[in-house]
């Protein structure tokens, strides 16, 4: 009996995919490179062979730019340029020039900004607070640009290369301190439930007051969306009430920012009246008064590392590791105190 021969398994040419297609392999040139110049249903029609055949630009083939993009859910913050100044510390290193995209809100940017990334062809992308359908994923893999996803909003998947940050074990340093100094009376302005970051801090704050066996109270507990607006709204709601919190888990420190100025409304004195403890340590919370206890998250290093990730990935086409996690700190300043009496 012959020894089966093994199956060899090959790669489509673009000839051949340009004649199952039903177009010329100039067209299907065309759509690897991202040029506008295609019509809508004959490049979704090349795209689907490109997927199903696994085609990738030949590494020869690449012509990178001197780029890295980086795409934000929201763009307006101190905590952007936080991440900003990192990702930039990378790329001045390489030699390379940083992109910026807003997703404006959106936890997937949209098609168009696909389109111009396939046509730029960057070295990479970061992607902040924000992910990646199917179909941009496979668009990128085709044009072989390596993405990370930095502080995810969900689960991106065991595939997907991703910086974040030791939410959970932040959230519950921060409680545990205000458990130590006394407090009882615990409140949490909570950012987005949808976003991991949010449900990891939050879970940290629950675990805290469980093992001190402090009775966790729902009612204590307000969602808010890491804007100062937030904080000073929930603030409001919070601190109105008879049986207000004598302490705070804010969530972030645009959170707390907002709560402070609730409480300055109130009459309430911080710490003296209310303790607050904020997540991220940003510039601004050393300078505000008093300065704010945080968790300090480490964004510059977690943008730098993401920079650095995408740009081995180019190299070497495989990551090292899909997850890494960089260590939060309890940075303890003056907002925080015993609680009167």
């Amino acid at each position: 009996m012959k020894p089966t021969k093994p199956v060899e398994t090959r790669t489509a040419t673009l000839a051949e995919i340009a004649r199952e297609a039903g177009v010329s392999a100039p067209t299907v040139s065309k759509v690897l490179n991202g040029r506008a110049d295609v019509a809508a249903a004959t490049r979704s029609r090349v795209e689907e062979l490109l997927r199903a055949h696994g085609y990738r630009r030949r590494r020869a083939e690449a012509t990178r730019s001197p780029l890295i993009d980086v795409v934000f859910h929201e763009l307006e913050s101190a905590w952007a340029m936080e991440v900003i100044r990192g990702v930039e510390n990378v790329a001045r290193d390489a030699g390379l020039s940083v992109v910026l995209s807003e997703s404006a809100g959106r936890l997937t940017p949209g098609r168009t900004w696909a389109d111009q990334v396939a046509a730029r062809r960057p070295h990479g992308v970061v992607l902040v607070l924000s992910g990646l359908d199917g179909s941009q994923r496979a668009l990128l893999a085709s044009r072989s640009i390596p993405f990370v996803v930095m502080d995810p909003a969900g689960d991106p998947g065991a595939d997907v290369p991703s910086i974040g940050a030791t939410n959970w074990q932040g959230g519950l340093a921060a409680t545990r301190h205000l458990v130590e100094l006394g407090h009882t009376r615990i409140g949490a302005l909570s950012g987005p439930s949808r976003m991991m970051c949010s449900r990891a801090r939050l879970d940290g704050y629950r675990a805290a007051l469980e093992t001190a066996g402090v009775p966790v109270d729902p009612s204590l507990i307000l969602t808010g969306d890491f804007h100062h607006e937030a904080g000073h709204r929930l603030g409001l709601d919070l601190l109105r009430r008879a049986d207000r919190p004598t302490a705070v888990f804010a969530g972030n420190d645009l959170q707390a920012l907002g709560l402070y100025e609730a409480a300055r409304e109130l009459g309430l004195r911080v710490p003296e009246d209310l303790s607050v403890v904020g997540f991220d340590d940003l510039p601004v919370a050393r300078w505000v008064g008093p300065p704010l206890t945080t968790v300090r998250q480490p964004l510059t290093e977690m943008a730098e590392a993401a920079a650095r990730l995408v740009l081995d990935l180019g190299r070497e086409g495989e990551a090292a590791a899909t997850r890494v996690e960089l260590a939060t700190s309890l940075v303890v300043r003056s907002s925080t105190a015993a609680p009167a009496g």
